[in-house]
């Protein structure tokens, strides 16, 4: 008889629960094996993020950003973890044409990488995406506020909810997601006092995930090379908790003159001989 064999990894149905128990979820970016074996013992979820487009490649947006590089990815990331749950991000282009395209996608990353959940940016027009995709058993993630594949349809990286107008749509967007059967909904780049009222809305269900939002929220997320101080610049909302950019910096510089002045490698970094 076969055995049942049970996962140790949380599922979105896990933190799903943390908002009625009112415990603060945790998250970060990664897109590496090791940094992932890192962060797995101390975030709830990990983001492999289209962000890794910006942040490996030096891409200026993340509008180039492919199906098939968010799966090499999140391969990885799966490798080096065994607790956290894995959200993949459905990059441009790869779910906008059609409920239909969005499930195929959705189903093909979860299916190439072993995965637990997609996340999929923008509101109310596509709360009917998102409920296709759950009703076909697929745990979704949304994203409203400040959206970086609208970057060039927003005229930028701009904070929203500055007006009533877009107050009003926000909140909108948070309960049409969270209707259509969203388990989180990330909030990004939003005024806090607007992030604070979708935040606690009781119409919004679904965990919320802030980004530049507000504490209020569920939960919080940073890219981790922007929290670590690797990234040349770092939004507002970023708080730094390390600055590894120096000590790599310091590190390399070390290495350069030890090698142009003949100190390394030391008889002690190489081989000798057998006998």
């Amino acid at each position: 008889m076969s055995q049942v064999v049970q996962s140790r990894r949380l599922r979105a149905v896990d933190l799903a629960r943390y908002k009625d128990e009112g415990r603060k979820i945790i998250s970060l970016t990664a897109y590496h094996a090791h940094t992932a074996g890192i962060l797995d013992a101390y975030c709830d979820f990990i983001l492999v993020g289209d962000s890794l487009g910006m942040v490996m490649h030096g891409m200026e947006s993340t509008l180039p950003v492919t199906v098939e590089m968010m799966i090499v990815q999140a391969q990885a990331v799966m490798r080096g973890t065994s607790r956290a749950l894995i959200v993949v991000d459905l990059p441009f282009g790869s779910y906008e044409a059609s409920k239909e395209q969005a499930f195929l996608t959705a189903a093909r990353v979860l299916k190439e990488t072993g995965a637990g959940a997609i996340k999929m940016e923008g509101g109310a027009k596509f709360a009917e995406t998102v409920a296709f995709l759950v009703e076909r058993g697929v745990p979704v993630m949304g994203h409203i506020g400040l959206t970086p594949q609208s970057v060039n349809t927003m005229g930028g990286f701009r904070v929203q909810g500055h007006s009533p107008e877009s107050e009003k749509a926000l909140m909108a967007d948070a309960v049409a997601i969270s209707r259509a059967g969203a388990f989180a909904i990330v909030m990004e780049g939003i005024v806090e006092p607007v992030a604070r009222v979708i935040a606690t809305a009781p119409e919004v269900t679904a965990l919320t995930i802030g980004i530049g939002a507000t504490v209020e929220c569920d939960g919080q997320i940073l890219v981790l090379e922007d929290m670590l101080g690797l990234s040349d610049r770092a939004p507002k909302f970023v708080k730094s908790y390390g600055s590894l950019r120096a000590h790599i910096e310091e590190a390399v510089r070390g290495y350069a003159e030890e090698v142009r002045d003949g100190r390394f490698p030391a008889i002690e970094h190489t081989y000798p001989p057998r006998g």
